[in-house]
Protein backbone atom coordinates (compact mmCIF):
# COMPACT_ATOMS: atom_id res chain seq x y z
CA UNK A 1 0.00 0.00 0.00
CA UNK A 2 1.26 3.56 -1.11
CA UNK A 3 1.57 5.73 2.09
CA UNK A 4 1.34 9.15 2.10
CA UNK A 5 3.21 11.19 5.02
CA UNK A 6 1.16 13.60 6.75
CA UNK A 7 3.11 17.10 6.80
CA UNK A 8 1.54 19.41 9.08
CA UNK A 9 2.76 22.99 8.13
CA UNK A 10 4.76 24.77 11.20
CA UNK A 11 2.50 27.62 13.05
CA UNK A 12 3.93 31.08 12.96
CA UNK A 13 5.55 32.04 16.34
CA UNK A 14 5.39 35.70 15.72
CA UNK A 15 1.70 36.27 16.41
CA UNK A 16 1.05 36.74 20.32
CA UNK A 17 -1.85 34.91 21.76
CA UNK A 18 -5.01 36.47 23.81
CA UNK A 19 -5.13 33.19 25.87
CA UNK A 20 -4.58 29.58 26.13
CA UNK A 21 -8.19 29.09 25.02
CA UNK A 22 -7.71 30.94 21.74
CA UNK A 23 -4.39 28.74 21.25
CA UNK A 24 -5.59 25.97 21.58
CA UNK A 25 -8.55 26.58 18.92
CA UNK A 26 -6.13 28.05 16.79
CA UNK A 27 -3.97 25.09 16.80
CA UNK A 28 -6.66 22.96 16.67
CA UNK A 29 -8.12 24.60 13.30
CA UNK A 30 -4.61 24.33 11.84
CA UNK A 31 -4.19 20.33 12.04
CA UNK A 32 -7.36 19.84 10.95
CA UNK A 33 -6.86 22.26 7.69
CA UNK A 34 -3.48 20.50 7.59
CA UNK A 35 -4.13 17.13 7.49
CA UNK A 36 -7.31 17.92 4.91
CA UNK A 37 -5.19 19.17 2.64
CA UNK A 38 -2.56 16.43 2.87
CA UNK A 39 -5.76 13.67 2.09
CA UNK A 40 -6.73 15.99 -0.69
CA UNK A 41 -3.03 15.47 -2.17
CA UNK A 42 -2.98 11.94 -1.41
CA UNK A 43 -6.12 11.73 -3.24
CA UNK A 44 -5.08 14.18 -6.21
CA UNK A 45 -1.98 12.18 -6.47
CA UNK A 46 -3.81 8.41 -6.76
CA UNK A 47 -1.76 7.06 -3.66
CA UNK A 48 -5.18 6.72 -1.74
CA UNK A 49 -8.97 7.82 -1.55
CA UNK A 50 -9.88 7.78 1.96
CA UNK A 51 -12.64 5.77 3.32
CA UNK A 52 -16.30 7.19 2.50
CA UNK A 53 -14.63 9.18 -0.59
CA UNK A 54 -15.13 8.30 -4.11
CA UNK A 55 -17.90 6.33 -5.89
CA UNK A 56 -18.31 2.72 -7.39
CA UNK A 57 -17.37 1.87 -10.64
CA UNK A 58 -19.81 0.68 -12.89
CA UNK A 59 -21.44 -2.54 -12.84
CA UNK A 60 -21.52 -3.13 -16.50
CA UNK A 61 -20.42 -1.17 -19.52
CA UNK A 62 -23.72 -0.81 -21.22
CA UNK A 63 -22.11 -2.53 -24.58
CA UNK A 64 -24.86 -2.63 -27.25
CA UNK A 65 -25.29 -6.43 -27.10
CA UNK A 66 -24.14 -7.12 -23.73
CA UNK A 67 -24.26 -4.86 -21.65
CA UNK A 68 -23.80 -6.18 -18.22
CA UNK A 69 -20.09 -7.16 -18.95
CA UNK A 70 -17.06 -5.69 -18.08
CA UNK A 71 -16.66 -2.60 -15.44
CA UNK A 72 -16.08 0.34 -15.39
CA UNK A 73 -13.70 2.78 -12.96
CA UNK A 74 -10.47 0.56 -13.46
CA UNK A 75 -8.25 -0.88 -16.06
CA UNK A 76 -6.77 -4.02 -16.00
CA UNK A 77 -3.27 -4.55 -16.76
CA UNK A 78 -2.11 -7.85 -15.40
CA UNK A 79 -4.20 -11.49 -14.27
CA UNK A 80 -2.02 -13.87 -12.69
CA UNK A 81 -4.81 -16.86 -12.58
CA UNK A 82 -3.58 -20.09 -10.65
CA UNK A 83 -6.25 -22.89 -11.21
CA UNK A 84 -5.88 -26.76 -9.88
CA UNK A 85 -8.16 -28.78 -11.94
CA UNK A 86 -9.84 -32.35 -10.69
CA UNK A 87 -11.74 -34.47 -13.73
CA UNK A 88 -13.83 -36.96 -12.07
CA UNK A 89 -15.96 -37.97 -14.90
CA UNK A 90 -18.05 -40.67 -13.05
CA UNK A 91 -19.20 -38.09 -10.53
CA UNK A 92 -21.82 -35.05 -10.66
CA UNK A 93 -20.43 -32.55 -11.01
CA UNK A 94 -17.52 -34.06 -13.19
CA UNK A 95 -15.24 -31.38 -12.79
CA UNK A 96 -13.81 -29.08 -10.04
CA UNK A 97 -11.61 -25.91 -10.10
CA UNK A 98 -9.67 -24.43 -7.18
CA UNK A 99 -8.38 -20.75 -8.57
CA UNK A 100 -6.44 -17.98 -7.14
CA UNK A 101 -6.82 -14.84 -9.58
CA UNK A 102 -4.46 -11.89 -8.73
CA UNK A 103 -5.83 -9.32 -10.56
CA UNK A 104 -3.40 -5.92 -11.39
CA UNK A 105 -5.08 -2.89 -12.17
CA UNK A 106 -5.04 0.98 -12.46
CA UNK A 107 -8.17 3.07 -10.86
CA UNK A 108 -9.81 5.40 -13.58
CA UNK A 109 -11.33 7.19 -11.09
CA UNK A 110 -11.71 7.31 -6.92
CA UNK A 111 -13.26 3.92 -6.46
CA UNK A 112 -15.37 3.42 -3.38
CA UNK A 113 -15.76 -0.26 -4.86
CA UNK A 114 -15.69 -2.04 -8.23
CA UNK A 115 -17.09 -5.00 -9.73
CA UNK A 116 -15.69 -7.90 -11.17
CA UNK A 117 -17.70 -10.44 -13.80
CA UNK A 118 -17.94 -13.82 -12.66
CA UNK A 119 -20.46 -16.17 -13.17
CA UNK A 120 -21.09 -19.32 -10.75
CA UNK A 121 -18.12 -20.60 -8.71
CA UNK A 122 -17.76 -19.84 -4.99
CA UNK A 123 -15.62 -16.79 -3.96
CA UNK A 124 -14.13 -17.67 -0.25
CA UNK A 125 -12.06 -14.44 -0.25
CA UNK A 126 -11.23 -11.40 -1.43
CA UNK A 127 -8.31 -8.78 -0.57
CA UNK A 128 -7.35 -5.39 -1.90
CA UNK A 129 -3.57 -4.61 -1.52
CA UNK A 130 -3.15 -7.23 1.06
CA UNK A 131 -6.01 -6.50 3.20
CA UNK A 132 -9.60 -8.19 3.67
CA UNK A 133 -11.81 -6.53 1.67
CA UNK A 134 -15.98 -6.64 2.08
CA UNK A 135 -17.32 -8.36 -0.88
CA UNK A 136 -20.86 -9.81 -2.22
CA UNK A 137 -22.34 -11.37 -5.30
CA UNK A 138 -25.41 -10.48 -7.84
CA UNK A 139 -26.02 -12.46 -10.90
CA UNK A 140 -22.52 -12.42 -12.73
CA UNK A 141 -21.40 -8.89 -10.24
CA UNK A 142 -18.70 -9.41 -7.97
CA UNK A 143 -18.85 -6.56 -5.94
CA UNK A 144 -15.93 -5.80 -4.05
CA UNK A 145 -15.56 -3.06 -1.68
CA UNK A 146 -11.68 -2.10 -0.42
CA UNK A 147 -11.04 -1.27 3.39
CA UNK A 148 -9.79 1.97 2.23
CA UNK A 149 -11.17 3.79 -1.06
CA UNK A 150 -8.71 3.59 -4.61
CA UNK A 151 -7.30 7.21 -5.57
CA UNK A 152 -7.83 7.77 -8.93
CA UNK A 153 -4.45 6.83 -10.89
CA UNK A 154 -3.60 4.12 -8.04
CA UNK A 155 -2.09 0.77 -9.20
CA UNK A 156 -3.63 -2.09 -7.00
CA UNK A 157 -3.83 -5.29 -6.54
CA UNK A 158 -6.91 -8.17 -5.97
CA UNK A 159 -6.72 -11.27 -5.06
CA UNK A 160 -9.85 -13.45 -5.13
CA UNK A 161 -9.94 -17.08 -3.95
CA UNK A 162 -12.60 -19.21 -5.53
CA UNK A 163 -13.54 -22.68 -6.08
CA UNK A 164 -16.53 -25.02 -7.77
CA UNK A 165 -18.06 -26.23 -10.97
CA UNK A 166 -17.57 -24.26 -13.50
CA UNK A 167 -20.39 -23.50 -15.87
CA UNK A 168 -21.39 -23.92 -19.43
CA UNK A 169 -22.86 -20.58 -21.14
CA UNK A 170 -25.28 -21.26 -23.80
CA UNK A 171 -25.26 -17.69 -25.92
CA UNK A 172 -28.58 -15.71 -27.38
CA UNK A 173 -27.45 -18.01 -31.08
CA UNK A 174 -27.66 -21.01 -29.10
CA UNK A 175 -23.44 -21.67 -29.57
CA UNK A 176 -21.90 -23.03 -26.09
CA UNK A 177 -18.56 -21.36 -24.60
CA UNK A 178 -17.59 -20.96 -20.69
CA UNK A 179 -15.87 -24.61 -18.96
CA UNK A 180 -16.77 -27.13 -21.85
CA UNK A 181 -16.15 -31.23 -20.95
CA UNK A 182 -14.40 -32.99 -23.18
CA UNK A 183 -14.31 -36.78 -24.01
CA UNK A 184 -10.71 -36.53 -22.17
CA UNK A 185 -10.23 -33.43 -20.14
CA UNK A 186 -12.09 -29.88 -20.32
CA UNK A 187 -11.79 -26.61 -23.03
CA UNK A 188 -12.35 -23.09 -21.93
CA UNK A 189 -13.45 -21.10 -24.22
CA UNK A 190 -14.68 -17.24 -24.26
CA UNK A 191 -16.29 -15.74 -26.82
CA UNK A 192 -18.42 -13.01 -26.18
CA UNK A 193 -18.49 -13.81 -22.40
CA UNK A 194 -17.72 -17.25 -21.18
CA UNK A 195 -14.14 -16.42 -19.83
CA UNK A 196 -15.90 -15.27 -16.65
CA UNK A 197 -17.12 -19.09 -16.14
CA UNK A 198 -13.72 -19.93 -14.97
CA UNK A 199 -12.05 -17.05 -13.73
CA UNK A 200 -12.76 -13.08 -12.59
CA UNK A 201 -12.17 -9.84 -14.18
CA UNK A 202 -13.71 -7.69 -16.60
CA UNK A 203 -14.66 -9.51 -18.94
CA UNK A 204 -14.94 -7.14 -22.25
CA UNK A 205 -12.82 -7.06 -25.10
CA UNK A 206 -12.21 -3.34 -24.34
CA UNK A 207 -10.72 -4.28 -21.24
CA UNK A 208 -6.75 -6.23 -22.19
CA UNK A 209 -4.59 -7.26 -19.87
CA UNK A 210 -1.14 -9.55 -19.49
CA UNK A 211 -1.74 -12.79 -18.37
CA UNK A 212 0.10 -15.93 -16.19
CA UNK A 213 -1.87 -18.89 -16.45
CA UNK A 214 -1.00 -21.99 -14.26
CA UNK A 215 -2.92 -24.75 -14.47
CA UNK A 216 -2.62 -28.63 -12.05
CA UNK A 217 -4.09 -31.31 -14.05
CA UNK A 218 -3.98 -35.16 -13.08
CA UNK A 219 -0.82 -36.65 -14.85
CA UNK A 220 -0.95 -37.46 -18.33
CA UNK A 221 -2.92 -34.93 -19.00
CA UNK A 222 -1.97 -31.47 -21.17
CA UNK A 223 -2.98 -28.15 -19.64
CA UNK A 224 -2.13 -25.86 -23.33
CA UNK A 225 -3.11 -21.88 -22.67
CA UNK A 226 -2.07 -18.90 -24.89
CA UNK A 227 1.36 -17.65 -24.89
CA UNK A 228 4.54 -19.68 -24.16
CA UNK A 229 4.86 -22.74 -22.03
CA UNK A 230 7.59 -21.33 -19.38
CA UNK A 231 7.43 -24.16 -16.61
CA UNK A 232 6.05 -27.82 -16.73
CA UNK A 233 6.77 -29.75 -13.28
CA UNK A 234 5.57 -33.27 -12.12
CA UNK A 235 4.50 -33.35 -8.10
CA UNK A 236 2.61 -35.77 -6.26
CA UNK A 237 0.84 -37.29 -9.57
CA UNK A 238 -0.36 -34.23 -10.83
CA UNK A 239 1.51 -32.14 -13.72
CA UNK A 240 1.68 -28.13 -13.46
CA UNK A 241 1.95 -26.11 -16.55
CA UNK A 242 2.64 -22.57 -16.38
CA UNK A 243 2.12 -19.65 -19.42
CA UNK A 244 2.97 -16.58 -19.80
CA UNK A 245 1.07 -13.96 -22.63
CA UNK A 246 3.30 -10.59 -22.25
CA UNK A 247 1.17 -9.36 -25.08
CA UNK A 248 -2.21 -7.43 -23.98
CA UNK A 249 -4.99 -9.79 -24.48
CA UNK A 250 -8.38 -9.56 -24.83
CA UNK A 251 -10.39 -12.04 -22.12
CA UNK A 252 -13.01 -13.35 -24.88
CA UNK A 253 -9.61 -15.05 -27.01
CA UNK A 254 -7.66 -16.47 -23.42
CA UNK A 255 -8.05 -20.49 -23.32
CA UNK A 256 -7.43 -23.53 -21.54
CA UNK A 257 -7.50 -26.49 -23.39
CA UNK A 258 -7.32 -30.16 -20.95
CA UNK A 259 -6.67 -33.73 -22.45
CA UNK A 260 -4.34 -35.77 -23.84
CA UNK A 261 -2.72 -34.54 -26.92
CA UNK A 262 0.08 -34.83 -29.30
CA UNK A 263 2.11 -31.87 -29.24
CA UNK A 264 4.55 -30.31 -31.98
CA UNK A 265 7.04 -27.83 -31.28
CA UNK A 266 8.58 -25.97 -34.55
CA UNK A 267 9.17 -23.13 -36.20
CA UNK A 268 7.93 -20.46 -38.82
CA UNK A 269 11.05 -18.96 -39.58
CA UNK A 270 12.30 -17.40 -36.37
CA UNK A 271 8.62 -17.93 -34.71
CA UNK A 272 7.73 -20.44 -32.06
CA UNK A 273 4.97 -23.21 -33.55
CA UNK A 274 3.61 -25.20 -30.70
CA UNK A 275 0.66 -27.51 -31.83
CA UNK A 276 -1.31 -29.50 -29.34
CA UNK A 277 -4.02 -32.32 -31.43
CA UNK A 278 -6.24 -34.80 -30.15
CA UNK A 279 -4.13 -37.89 -30.70
CA UNK A 280 -7.45 -39.17 -33.10
CA UNK A 281 -7.13 -36.03 -35.08
CA UNK A 282 -3.57 -36.20 -35.57
CA UNK A 283 -3.33 -38.15 -38.91
CA UNK A 284 -5.78 -36.35 -40.50
CA UNK A 285 -4.76 -32.72 -39.50
CA UNK A 286 -1.17 -32.78 -40.17
CA UNK A 287 -1.05 -32.21 -43.75
CA UNK A 288 -3.19 -28.86 -42.86
CA UNK A 289 -1.08 -27.91 -39.65
CA UNK A 290 2.42 -28.65 -41.59
CA UNK A 291 1.38 -25.69 -43.85
CA UNK A 292 0.96 -22.94 -40.78
CA UNK A 293 4.82 -21.68 -41.39
CA UNK A 294 3.78 -20.80 -45.24
CA UNK A 295 0.52 -19.20 -43.99
CA UNK A 296 2.20 -17.25 -41.50
CA UNK A 297 4.96 -15.66 -44.21
CA UNK A 298 1.71 -14.97 -46.51
CA UNK A 299 0.00 -13.14 -43.88
CA UNK A 300 3.00 -11.07 -42.91
CA UNK A 301 3.44 -9.97 -46.53
CA UNK A 302 -0.37 -9.24 -46.70
CA UNK A 303 -0.75 -7.71 -43.31
CA UNK A 304 2.36 -6.63 -41.55
CA UNK A 305 4.45 -8.16 -39.02
CA UNK A 306 3.25 -11.00 -36.89
CA UNK A 307 1.92 -8.67 -33.45
CA UNK A 308 2.75 -11.95 -31.23
CA UNK A 309 5.44 -14.23 -30.48
CA UNK A 310 4.84 -17.54 -31.01
CA UNK A 311 1.65 -19.48 -33.01
CA UNK A 312 0.29 -22.45 -33.22
CA UNK A 313 -2.76 -24.83 -32.60
CA UNK A 314 -4.75 -26.31 -30.89
CA UNK A 315 -7.01 -29.36 -32.59
CA UNK A 316 -9.80 -31.42 -29.77
CA UNK A 317 -12.47 -33.98 -30.63
CA UNK A 318 -15.06 -32.65 -33.31
CA UNK A 319 -17.44 -33.10 -30.65
CA UNK A 320 -15.59 -30.90 -28.46
CA UNK A 321 -16.96 -27.24 -29.32
CA UNK A 322 -19.25 -26.38 -32.48
CA UNK A 323 -17.04 -24.00 -33.71
CA UNK A 324 -13.33 -22.85 -34.18
CA UNK A 325 -12.33 -19.92 -32.39
CA UNK A 326 -9.64 -17.40 -32.68
CA UNK A 327 -7.67 -18.11 -29.58
CA UNK A 328 -4.87 -16.00 -29.11
CA UNK A 329 -1.28 -17.26 -30.02
CA UNK A 330 -3.02 -20.60 -30.94
CA UNK A 331 -6.40 -20.87 -32.80
CA UNK A 332 -8.57 -23.94 -31.58
CA UNK A 333 -10.34 -26.29 -33.86
CA UNK A 334 -12.74 -28.74 -33.54
CA UNK A 335 -11.31 -31.16 -35.32
CA UNK A 336 -9.18 -31.33 -38.02
CA UNK A 337 -9.69 -28.03 -40.00
CA UNK A 338 -9.08 -27.50 -43.40
CA UNK A 339 -6.75 -25.25 -45.15
CA UNK A 340 -9.34 -22.21 -45.63
CA UNK A 341 -10.32 -22.25 -41.96
CA UNK A 342 -6.61 -22.34 -40.59
CA UNK A 343 -6.17 -19.07 -42.74
CA UNK A 344 -9.24 -17.68 -41.09
CA UNK A 345 -8.15 -17.95 -37.85
CA UNK A 346 -4.05 -17.52 -38.09
CA UNK A 347 -5.66 -13.73 -39.81
CA UNK A 348 -7.36 -13.21 -36.94
CA UNK A 349 -3.94 -12.50 -34.53
CA UNK A 350 -4.17 -9.53 -36.71
CA UNK A 351 -7.51 -8.74 -36.91
CA UNK A 352 -9.26 -9.41 -33.74
CA UNK A 353 -6.84 -10.66 -31.75
CA UNK A 354 -4.58 -7.52 -32.21
CA UNK A 355 -6.85 -5.09 -33.24
CA UNK A 356 -9.64 -5.89 -30.99
CA UNK A 357 -13.02 -4.51 -31.33
CA UNK A 358 -14.13 -1.78 -29.02
CA UNK A 359 -17.69 -3.31 -28.56
CA UNK A 360 -19.36 -6.36 -29.83
CA UNK A 361 -21.09 -4.19 -32.70
CA UNK A 362 -17.45 -3.94 -34.56
CA UNK A 363 -17.46 -7.73 -34.71
CA UNK A 364 -17.18 -7.11 -38.67
CA UNK A 365 -13.63 -5.81 -37.72
CA UNK A 366 -13.02 -9.02 -36.88
CA UNK A 367 -15.00 -11.36 -38.86
CA UNK A 368 -14.80 -9.55 -42.64
CA UNK A 369 -11.50 -9.12 -42.44
CA UNK A 370 -10.62 -12.27 -41.65
CA UNK A 371 -13.47 -13.84 -44.15
CA UNK A 372 -11.51 -11.07 -46.80
CA UNK A 373 -8.10 -12.90 -46.01
CA UNK A 374 -9.73 -16.19 -47.12
CA UNK A 375 -10.66 -14.85 -50.36
CA UNK A 376 -6.64 -13.16 -50.78
CA UNK A 377 -5.30 -16.65 -50.13
CA UNK A 378 -7.75 -18.08 -52.70
CA UNK A 379 -6.63 -14.93 -54.94
CA UNK A 380 -2.60 -15.39 -54.38
CA UNK A 381 -2.86 -19.32 -54.93
CA UNK A 382 -4.21 -20.05 -58.21
CA UNK A 383 -7.87 -20.01 -56.64
CA UNK A 384 -10.81 -17.54 -57.92
CA UNK A 385 -10.02 -14.13 -57.43
CA UNK A 386 -11.55 -11.89 -54.64
CA UNK A 387 -13.52 -10.21 -57.36
CA UNK A 388 -14.46 -13.72 -58.48
CA UNK A 389 -15.81 -14.69 -55.20
CA UNK A 390 -17.67 -11.28 -54.76
CA UNK A 391 -19.68 -12.00 -57.59
CA UNK A 392 -20.35 -15.09 -56.53
CA UNK A 393 -21.86 -13.64 -53.11
CA UNK A 394 -23.90 -11.01 -54.59
CA UNK A 395 -25.15 -13.36 -57.07
CA UNK A 396 -25.98 -16.02 -54.56
CA UNK A 397 -23.62 -18.75 -56.19
CA UNK A 398 -21.64 -18.82 -53.20
CA UNK A 399 -23.96 -20.97 -50.94
CA UNK A 400 -25.37 -24.45 -51.60
CA UNK A 401 -29.16 -22.74 -51.50
CA UNK A 402 -31.20 -19.61 -51.91
CA UNK A 403 -31.93 -18.97 -48.19
CA UNK A 404 -28.25 -19.29 -47.48
CA UNK A 405 -27.71 -16.54 -49.95
CA UNK A 406 -30.13 -14.10 -49.17
CA UNK A 407 -29.16 -14.01 -45.57
CA UNK A 408 -25.91 -11.95 -46.56
CA UNK A 409 -28.36 -9.34 -46.97
CA UNK A 410 -30.30 -9.71 -43.86
CA UNK A 411 -28.83 -6.54 -42.19
CA UNK A 412 -25.91 -3.91 -42.27
CA UNK A 413 -22.35 -5.27 -40.96
CA UNK A 414 -22.12 -2.56 -38.73
CA UNK A 415 -25.49 -2.71 -37.03
CA UNK A 416 -26.07 -6.42 -36.16
CA UNK A 417 -29.87 -6.27 -34.75
CA UNK A 418 -29.45 -8.29 -32.05
CA UNK A 419 -27.10 -10.25 -30.05
CA UNK A 420 -27.78 -13.47 -31.54
CA UNK A 421 -27.28 -12.39 -34.22
CA UNK A 422 -23.19 -10.56 -34.25
CA UNK A 423 -21.90 -14.35 -35.44
CA UNK A 424 -24.58 -14.30 -38.84
CA UNK A 425 -23.68 -14.18 -42.44
CA UNK A 426 -23.47 -10.19 -43.12
CA UNK A 427 -20.72 -9.67 -40.65
CA UNK A 428 -18.36 -12.07 -42.46
CA UNK A 429 -19.48 -12.07 -45.81
CA UNK A 430 -21.03 -8.82 -46.42
CA UNK A 431 -18.31 -7.08 -43.87
CA UNK A 432 -15.20 -8.73 -46.91
CA UNK A 433 -17.82 -7.57 -49.27
CA UNK A 434 -17.12 -3.95 -47.87
CA UNK A 435 -13.28 -4.16 -47.89
CA UNK A 436 -13.49 -5.29 -51.45
CA UNK A 437 -15.60 -2.18 -52.45
CA UNK A 438 -13.16 -0.15 -50.63
CA UNK A 439 -10.25 -2.09 -52.69
CA UNK A 440 -12.30 -1.11 -55.86
CA UNK A 441 -12.82 2.67 -54.70
CA UNK A 442 -9.01 3.53 -54.01
CA UNK A 443 -6.70 0.73 -55.70
CA UNK A 444 -4.99 -2.14 -55.08
CA UNK A 445 -1.37 -0.40 -53.64
CA UNK A 446 -3.18 1.74 -51.31
CA UNK A 447 -5.52 -0.34 -50.19
CA UNK A 448 -3.19 -3.42 -49.05
CA UNK A 449 -1.03 -0.36 -47.51
CA UNK A 450 -4.63 0.49 -45.64
CA UNK A 451 -4.71 -3.27 -44.48
CA UNK A 452 -1.42 -3.28 -43.38
CA UNK A 453 -1.20 0.40 -41.64
CA UNK A 454 -4.71 -0.64 -39.90
CA UNK A 455 -3.34 -3.30 -38.20
CA UNK A 456 0.32 -1.29 -37.00
CA UNK A 457 -1.05 1.15 -35.98
CA UNK A 458 -3.81 -0.55 -33.68
CA UNK A 459 -1.49 -3.32 -32.44
CA UNK A 460 -2.55 -4.26 -29.03
CA UNK A 461 -4.97 -1.95 -28.77
CA UNK A 462 -9.17 -1.42 -29.84
CA UNK A 463 -10.88 0.01 -32.50
CA UNK A 464 -14.52 0.55 -33.91
CA UNK A 465 -16.32 1.06 -37.16
CA UNK A 466 -15.99 4.45 -36.35
CA UNK A 467 -12.19 4.68 -35.94
CA UNK A 468 -11.93 2.41 -39.77
CA UNK A 469 -14.17 4.78 -41.49
CA UNK A 470 -12.11 7.58 -40.49
CA UNK A 471 -8.88 5.79 -41.50
CA UNK A 472 -9.76 4.47 -44.47
CA UNK A 473 -10.72 7.78 -46.11
CA UNK A 474 -7.17 9.09 -44.92
CA UNK A 475 -6.29 6.63 -47.88
CA UNK A 476 -8.81 7.21 -50.01
CA UNK A 477 -8.10 11.36 -49.66
CA UNK A 478 -4.09 10.45 -50.70
CA UNK A 479 -4.74 7.74 -53.81
CA UNK A 480 -3.15 8.66 -56.65
CA UNK A 481 -5.03 8.57 -59.95
CA UNK A 482 -4.27 5.98 -61.81
CA UNK A 483 -3.90 7.18 -64.68
CA UNK A 484 -1.93 10.02 -63.91
CA UNK A 485 0.60 8.00 -61.95
CA UNK A 486 3.50 8.82 -64.01
CA UNK A 487 2.67 12.35 -63.26
CA UNK A 488 2.26 12.21 -59.54
CA UNK A 489 -1.45 13.54 -59.44
CA UNK A 490 -3.82 12.82 -56.80
CA UNK A 491 -7.60 12.30 -56.75
CA UNK A 492 -10.30 12.33 -54.12
CA UNK A 493 -12.23 9.42 -54.11
CA UNK A 494 -15.51 9.37 -51.62
CA UNK A 495 -16.47 6.57 -49.66
CA UNK A 496 -19.05 7.54 -48.31
CA UNK A 497 -21.52 5.43 -50.92
CA UNK A 498 -19.91 2.37 -49.84
CA UNK A 499 -20.68 3.03 -45.67
CA UNK A 500 -24.00 4.27 -47.32
CA UNK A 501 -24.52 1.11 -48.90
CA UNK A 502 -22.50 -1.25 -48.34
CA UNK A 503 -22.03 -1.08 -44.46
CA UNK A 504 -24.64 0.52 -42.87
CA UNK A 505 -27.56 0.38 -45.51
CA UNK A 506 -30.26 -2.17 -45.39
CA UNK A 507 -31.19 -4.59 -48.10
CA UNK A 508 -29.03 -5.68 -50.96
CA UNK A 509 -27.14 -2.33 -52.82
CA UNK A 510 -26.59 -1.73 -56.07
CA UNK A 511 -23.66 -3.80 -57.40
CA UNK A 512 -22.26 -1.05 -58.93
Amino acid sequence: MVSCPHRIPRVSRSVRPRSTAVVALSLALALALALALTVSACTDDGARSPRGTGTPGAAGLRDPYFPQTGNGGYDVTHYALTLDVDLERNSDPAHHLTGTAVITARATQNLSAFNLDLKGLDVESVTVEGEAARWKRAGQELTVRPRAGLGKGKTFRATVRYSGSPRIITDPDGSQEGWLPTTDGALALGEPTGSMTWFPGNHHPSDKATYDITVTVPKGLHAVSNGELRDESVKDGRTTYAWRSTDPMASYVATVAIGTYEIRRTVAGQLPVYVAVDPAQAKDSRAVLDRIPQVMKWAEDRFGPYPFSSTGAIVDSPGAAGYALETQNRPFFPGAPDLRLLVHELVHQWYGNSVTPKTWRDMWLNEGFATYAEWLWQEDHGGDTAQEIFDAVYEGRHHPDAASGEAVWAFPPANPPSADRISDPPVYERGAMVLHKIRQAIGDAPFFDLLQNWATTHRHGNANTADFTAYAEKFARKRKTRADAGSGATSDVDLALVWKEWLYGDGKPPKA
